[in-house]
């Protein structure tokens, strides 16, 4: 794995001596065929042809991108760093071309190569309908007719997106995801791959180790996603409590931080008073004048639990003048745009297309979904509701069949695999990373001490703990902490509503 990569002609020849022997089935091993990127010239970009359906590898076939950054150092390549940023639904060619330091570690010793997973952006995106995108409920149903309205706009909708996508629709599942990260190995040349994966990109990670363990060189798992929750309350309950908690630490870190807009009032009395009236429908952003609902404010806090710093002195800020009733110079509620597929008349849906074939949630009707809102709202008392609670109503009666279903993993001759935890983590609860790790006989776990999403851009500690592991192979001490890193200055710019450093879009937040 040590050395540079050839030239394009000696990479092709490379490739035609390696064996993609993906289990159960024989596949002609790709070809890439390298090129600047047009986004960036020093990097190369490329696509492979894949199955649609890896379980007929002989059948209709798909263009997969994928982008490669070279080692900076080259003398001392070690091989191919592999990442996924999460989502679904991010671009992992965006990621590497824009979100890793050309003098950090990773940068020097491995060729960092990304692709668009199957249904994102490059590769054979999951477009439907905008107008029918937009119709789209945006609030837990409150009704039995609300219910089985929802019921009827997922089949309208699955229905639309498959006609707009074309067969891969049926086959966005991360199985299939996953052979085709081993695809990208074979196009490589490489026996071997190392791996960082965070958020959903460790979901990838997990099943290609189940599937591929001795092509695994070393992996990180960082903000990990539990594929085992098979109960739908429980898996509703462990993000409603980390949202909970997360907003918790945000509020007594206003009591201490005087840079904080909330310094001196009691945060969580604010908060509840602005969520009654948003329940009332007596809410108004100031710097709009929009309306803002229940859910609405819920998005307004919980965008900013995934990065404190910067995100926390600009939540401060809003809520501050929401409560004030004065501008603050940007909407308190940054409202994502459509994506559009290159026509206006459509807009992805990824995150509900791949998520629906990887989670089936068994619910037996309204009164049952109700159920678990109306729980949820009394133990969670301030922040009520995750989020992700559309991860659940977005794949009720949805038309794609779920072909990867939740299991335990079953992981098996590896070399060590790092997994991180962060205390508080609204986008992978905390109890998720501890499931993974205790289903992976040989892993390590690493603890972030703070709140937040991402534990590489979150802290120092956790950075130099991951890039020591994937470059040297040495692990942390099992079970080691990393302290938590707190916002310390007044509130940036508004109108960045993301950390630079990984952007939310990236790892699939969802505001309905």
């Amino acid at each position: 794995m040590r050395g540079s990569l050839g030239a394009t002609s000696g990479l092709a020849t490379a490739i035609l001596a390696v064996t993609l022997a993906t289990p159960g089935v024989a596949v002609a091993t790709p070809t890439a065929s390298w090129h600047p990127c047009p986004e960036d010239s020093t990097a190369d970009c490329a696509t492979i042809r894949v199955p649609v359906d890896w379980n007929d590898p002989g059948g209709p076939t798909f263009d997969l991108a994928i982008a490669r950054i070279r080692a900076t150092d080259s003398a001392h390549r070690i091989g191919v760093l592999t990442t996924d940023p999460g989502g679904p639904g991010g671009s992992g060619i965006d990621f590497i071309l824009h979100r890793f330091d050309a003098d950090g570690v990773l940068r020097q010793r491995f060729d960092i190569v990304s692709w668009d997973p199957r249904g994102v952006q490059r590769s054979q995106p999951a477009r439907c309908s905008a107008a029918l995108l937009a119709e789209g409920p945006t609030e837990y149903p409150a009704s039995e007719a609300d219910y089985r309205h929802l019921l009827d706009y997922n089949a309208e909708l699955g229905a639309d997106c498959r006609a707009h996508t074309g067969p891969v629709f049926d086959h966005l599942d991360t199985t299939s995801t996953a052979k085709d990260m081993d695809a990208i190995r074979a196009a490589l040349g490489e026996r071997q791959l190392t791996y960082y994966g965070v958020s959903y990109g460790t979901e990838i990670g997990q099943r290609y180790a189940e599937l591929f363990p001795d092509r695994v060189r070393a992996m990180t798992l960082d903000s990990n996603v539990d594929h085992s929750v098979t109960s739908t309350y429980q898996y509703l309950a462990d993000n409603t409590a980390d949202f909970e908690n997360s907003f918790a630490e945000f509020a007594d870190w206003c009591d201490r931080e005087a840079g904080c807009a909330l310094h001196g009032r009691d945060v969580r009395a604010v908060w509840d008073q602005l969520y009654a009236r948003a329940r009332a429908g007596r809410l108004t952003d100031p710097s709009t004048a929009e309306p803002m609902s229940a859910a609405d404010l819920r998005a307004a806090a919980f965008d900013p639990m995934y990065h404190p710093d910067p995100e926390w002195p600009k939540l401060a800020t809003r809520l501050a003048a929401l409560a004030d009733g004065t501008a603050s110079g940007a909407p308190v509620l940054a409202r994502p745009a459509v994506r559009h597929g290159g026509r206006d008349d459509l807009g992805d849906d990824t995150y509900q297309a791949v998520w629906c074939e990887d989670y089936q949630y068994r619910v037996s009707g309204f009164a049952e979904l109700d159920g678990y809102r109306r729980a949820l709202d009394q133990i969670d008392p301030h922040t009520h509701l995750s989020m992700f609670f559309s991860d659940v109503t977005g794949c009720l009666n949805w038309p794609a069949e779920v072909t990867n279903p939740q299991h335990r993993l079953s992981i098996h001759g590896t070399p060590p695999i790092l997994v991180t935890a962060s205390r508080f983590d609204v986008g992978t609860p905390r109890s998720w990373s501890l499931a993974v790790h205790r289903q992976i006989a040989n892993s390590v776990l690493l603890n972030y001490d703070g709140v937040g999403h991402g534990d590489y851009f979150l802290s120092p500690c956790a950075r130099t703990a991951i890039e020591t592991y994937l470059t040297d192979l040495r692990t942390p001490v099992p079970d080691s902490h990393c302290p938590a890193v707190w916002p310390s200055a007044a509130a940036s710019d508004l109108s960045e509503s993301t950390s630079d450093s990984y952007p939310a879009e990236l790892i699939g937040v969802r505001n309905g």
